[in-house]
């Protein structure tokens, strides 16, 4: 995987956690320097373990499925590029600006926020294994972006609030989809 396509897949898979920093940014309190660091690094983190994780996992039966690894691919980024989209366009017709009535956000609550933004970077991380990407580079590119981009998110949304949230999970869908279309024609071309 070249590292244009790289940056684009941590972009992509970044947005997640960008999204739910613009969200916790608009609606809890204790949003702010501190806070805002302590999010970025959760999100930065599980971002980057996941991939790993299921790098080793996809690994255990790469071999078995190389010839159809280009089909992986686009099936998972296809489909985690729809769901992120699918997601997307629900909050558009009933979203609620801040659903959550505590107005700090707690260390529990950045856990799962953390663990659930990182699942699609888990599947991808099964992608990463049949396609024999360095999982350490993809890693740290996946950590770093979404650490930068939850601090980004965190600051729209204490300033521009429920504008930016969808928006940044529909760019993210689009380019894992885009991204699974490339890594398919690329290896059947």
């Amino acid at each position: 995987m070249g590292s244009v396509t790289l940056f684009f897949t941590s972009l992509g898979l970044s947005m997640d956690a960008c999204a739910v920093s613009i969200s916790n940014g608009m609606c809890y309190d204790n949003m702010q320097r501190k806070q805002i660091l302590s999010t970025a690094a959760a999100f930065g983190f599980f971002q980057a373990f996941m991939p790993v994780l299921g790098y080793f996992i996809g690994s255990a039966f790469s071999d078995y499925v190389s010839f159809l690894d280009h089909w992986i691919a686009l099936i998972l980024l296809g489909f985690i590029g729809f769901q992120m989209i699918i997601e997307a366009i629900r909050e558009l017709k009933y979203s609620e600006a801040c659903p959550d009535s505590s107005k700090n956000l707690s260390s529990k609550t950045l856990l799962l926020q953390a663990v659930a933004t990182s699942i699609d970077a888990f599947a991808v991380g099964i992608g990463f294994a049949v396609i024999k990407v360095d999982i350490l580079s993809a890693a740290l590119s996946i950590g770093i972006i979404t650490f930068i981009n939850s601090i980004i998110g965190s600051h729209l949304g204490r300033k521009f609030g429920k504008l930016f949230k969808q928006k940044a999970e529909l760019l993210g869908g689009s380019i894992l989809i885009f991204i699974g279309i490339k890594i398919f024609l690329e290896h059947t071309l």
